[in-house]
């Protein structure tokens, strides 16, 4: 979820500057003229690759050519002209000048268009498949895994580019004074003018230990950002576009979505390869192998891989996306990965360079967008050298905010290369860009966008603007205005507060919250809050015991049937949390509360206790939660962090225990809670979306402390509900749901003539709960006879959707079709629905 509010951000952001397109060896230009005269030669055929058919014919002396595959060679036809070859690569594909000389007639005896591609009868018969045969066999593993202990350096650069731009661009009034940025500006090849805007530079050291226990530590050494120190939100957003891959596995991760390896051991269902050369390659000699994908509308790369000719490793390779990449918000992926080989077994990274093409609106190559190019240096590897166990341990003074500042001279040492004019400008630009009012309004208001909050003064924040309206059946229109504490990215401290008003039940409703954090290594942090409002119950199972965490009051504007089955709660909540370990969070909570309904003539609450008849529920209990994110990465040491995208793991084991007679609390049970959730890359049939949840309540309690398989009676998706459920449909003492969403990333209907076109992308999900209620449990609620549990059968429903609705790259509408699959008999359900929001992301 942060990915996508920093992805949103970062968009808004951004749009002052949008621009052109990237170009690459699916692109060519030049003239054609000739030899002798120099004069331009029209009406010549151009052939792509070997084709036999010629792709377009030059109507001038000029051509540009646009394909939607990875151009390597062209070809010049034209009568009485001999034919002229010539090969493309990224270096040399633009501004080409094509020389014609006048063939020998007499020479002549029959003009033959040989098609120069080699056609096998099966793969076994191509050298390129022996040779991937070769290098599968051989597959290497990273070098780090087989030493003792291993260190290493490591340098990063991600550099945000505008290219492209034209004058007419440059005398909108958006940069009415900010004219000075295009003094900045470089000229390209083309003649187009290019605008650096952002530059981030960090240097790690890499510390591992593999015997006798394995441990590893990256340590962020220095880090310079131009001109948005503060703002980390475009900190981060550069870094989540980028994920760490391995040219050996079978699928490599952008964006969390699966992309087929072409040096991986399924390469050949999805690539075609031909051996076209054999050249040296940092003094080694290798085969020089171009794949391209079977088909250009799945998700995959084209390019060229560098296969060592006496070991097979893997030396190097080029991957570039097709034209009809099927990923929001991007028109372009190329990743260059550059590997030394140690021994036969092994492999060590030595530098990778991607580049991305941003836009937030159109595939088309003439759109405006942003280019981010990331490239990582590694060097300085030692190996099997003792590390004391003090290197691994998280120390204080890395948390410290300047921590990572260093001057000028540190990193023109630390540098591999030196920064390039115009990267040398940036910091300058923006700098200044810094201390201009309207630039500092535009930043202002896609802050608020991002974020949800509003800035009134220094360290006084208003929000969530997003939450501002809402409406639902017990306090009708509801209007909520909030506040928060905010100086820096890294405050240890925060308070917040919200107030809310229904026109319907004419009530004020509050909430506050104040957390202080005293250490940043371990996070021990403390935190107090108190809140009195409407809250829709049951619609989480393993939920927040925080008072400013989500509430579903008023977040329904739109639903199946009449939701009477609100409940007002009093609570208060005191809690503490440390993170012993990186990643794994212990958090002891105190909560005291009191639930009744909101609506009593439509929603019952009420219980029996001792034979007397009651009305709210008092409640006074501990929860002990354990959290694990292993393979999370964060952003910031405050306490509040910024999450960056990964495929990691939550892992969350609750137990709570409630104390009868504490602050007037009716009842003493023991619940215990468990909850995994995982996404799952599964190669390039897309993503999985696991989540499961089991618990238990080992004593009787009422309704308002009981378990609730969550329904969903909205007409809009919420996540890990059940969508055909109502609300307080099944209740449960003991209980597991499984929920299975799975992605295909628009594999299956890139099959379907016409409606490929449309980039729609399938999704397929079911959705599971068992449970079982006591007959105790149902006998303590006065209506309690209406609740019961899955318990005959597992209750289950299923659906498919559509995602990637929209147009150009602005594809965020999903619509969901549900169906019911059993407990059909029951009154007042519904079979099918439609479910429809929008989901903000690659």
């Amino acid at each position: 979820m942060m990915l996508t509010n920093n992805f949103k951000y970062y968009l808004s952001y951004f749009s002052i500057i949008l621009f052109g397109f990237l170009q690459a060896q699916n692109s060519a230009s030049g003239r054609i003229i000739d030899e002798k005269t120099n004069a331009p030669v029209t009406g010549v055929a151009i052939f792509i690759n070997d084709s036999n058919t010629p792709y377009t014919t030059a109507s001038s002396g000029n051509f540009s050519i646009q394909s939607d595959t990875i151009i390597y060679k062209l070809k010049f036809q034209k009568k009485n002209y001999a034919v002229e070859s010539i090969n493309i690569s990224p270096e040399s594909f633009q501004d080409l000048i094509i020389k014609m000389s006048a063939e020998k007639v007499s020479n002549i005896e029959a003009v033959v268009i040989h098609n120069e591609r080699p056609k096998f009868k099966n793969k076994k018969e191509n050298p390129a498949y022996a040779i991937m045969q070769k290098v599968w066999e051989r597959k290497r593993n990273n070098g780090l895994d087989k030493f003792d202990t291993y260190t290493y350096k490591e340098y990063e650069k991600i550099q945000f580019d505008a290219n492209n731009l034209d004058s007419a661009f440059m005398k909108r009034k958006i940069f009415n004074k900010l004219e000075f940025i295009f003094d900045y500006k470089d000229s390209t090849a083309s003649g187009k003018i290019g605008l650096p805007v952002f530059l981030n530079e960090a240097i790690y050291e890499n510390y591992g230990e593999n015997k006798p226990s394995k441990r590893t530590k990256r340590l962020l050494v220095a880090q310079k950002t131009s001109g948005f120190q503060d703002n980390q939100i475009i900190t981060l957003t550069a870094k989540n576009l980028y994920r760490d891959i391995n040219i050996y596995d079978n699928t490599l991760n952008y964006f969390d979505i699966g992309f087929p390896s072409p040096a991986g051991e399924t390469g050949f269902s999805t690539y075609d390869y031909n051996l076209v050369d054999t050249i040296s390659i940092r003094g080694e000699k290798a085969f020089k192998i171009r794949y391209q994908p079977k088909r250009t509308e799945v998700l995959a790369f084209q390019g060229y891989l560098y296969i060592d000719t006496d070991s097979y490793a893997v030396l190097g390779a080029i991957l570039k996306s097709t034209q009809k990449i099927n990923v929001n918000f991007i028109n372009g992926i190329s990743t260059e990965l550059e590997y030394d080989n140690p021994d036969e077994n092994t492999f060590l990274p030595r530098k990778f360079v991607t580049e991305i093409e941003m836009t937030p609106f159109s595939k088309k190559k003439t759109s405006k967008s942003i280019i981010a190019k990331r490239s990582v240096d590694y060097s300085e590897y030692q190996f099997n050298k003792p590390l004391e166990d003090n290197v691994f341990k998280r120390k204080e003074e890395e948390y410290d905010d300047k921590f990572v500042d260093k001057d000028d001279a540190y990193w023109l040492k630390a540098r591999p290369d030196s920064l390039s004019k115009s990267e040398q400008g940036i910091y300058d630009m923006l700098d200044k860009l810094q201390q201009t009012p309207k630039f500092n309004r535009i930043v202002k208001l896609y802050e608020t966008l991002g974020s949800g909050y509003y800035n009134i003064v220094k360290g006084i924040d208003l929000g969530p603007i997003f939450s501002i309206y809402g409406k639902n059946e017990v306090e009708g229109d509801r209007i909520r205005l909030g506040a928060r504490t905010y100086f820096t990215r890294n405050d240890p401290w925060r308070v917040q507060f919200y107030t809310a008003y229904g026109f319907k039940d004419q009530q004020v409703k509050y909430g506050a919250e104040a957390r202080f954090m005293f250490n940043r290594v371990n996070r021990f942090t403390i935190g107090a809050g108190t809140r009195r409002d409407i809250l829709q119950l049951g619609v989480q199972l393993t939920n927040d015991d925080g008072i400013m965490a989500r509430t579903f009051a008023s977040s329904t504007l739109f639903a199946r049937g009449e939701n009477a089955s609100l409940s007002s709660v009093n609570q208060t909540n005191v809690f503490t949390a440390i993170e012993p370990w990186k990643n794994f969070q212990i958090r002891l909570d105190g909560t005291m509360q009191s639930i009744k309904s909101a609506n009593p003539s439509g929603f019952n609450l009420m219980y029996y206790k001792d034979g007397n008849l009651r009305q709210t529920t008092n409640d006074s209990h501990i929860t002990l939660s354990l959290i694990a994110r292993p393979g999370a990465k964060f952003s910031q040491t405050g306490i509040d962090r910024y999450e960056h995208g990964t495929l990691a793991p939550t892992i969350v084991l609750k137990y709570t225990r409630g104390i009868e007679g504490l602050f007037g609390s009716d009842f003493s049970y023991n619940k215990l809670q468990f909850m995994f959730y995982k996404p799952i890359l599964i190669g390039s049939w897309g993503k999985l979306l696991l989540n499961f949840e089991a618990g238990k309540n080992f004593d009787t309690v009422p309704l308002a402390l009981q378990n609730v398989i969550p329904g969903n009676q909205s007409y809009s998706l919420a996540q890990n509900t059940f969508a055909q459920l109502n609300y307080y449909e099944f209740v449960a003492d003991t209980y597991t749901t499984l929920h299975l969403e799975h992605h295909f990333n628009g594999k299956i209907l890139s099959y379907i003539p016409l409606i490929k076109k449309l980039k729609l992308r399938e999704i397929a999900f079911i959705r599971g709960a068992y449970g079982t209620l006591s007959d105790a449990s149902k006998a303590i609620n006065v209506a309690g006879f209406k609740y019961s549990a899955p318990s005959e059968h597992i209750y289950y429903e299923y659906g498919v959707g559509i995602e990637n609705i929209g147009f150009g790259n602005l594809r965020i509408f999903r619509v969901d079709f549900n169906w019911r699959g059993n407990y059909l008999d029951r009154p007042d359900i519904s079979i099918f629905g439609i479910k429809a929001g929008f989901q903000v992301g690659f």
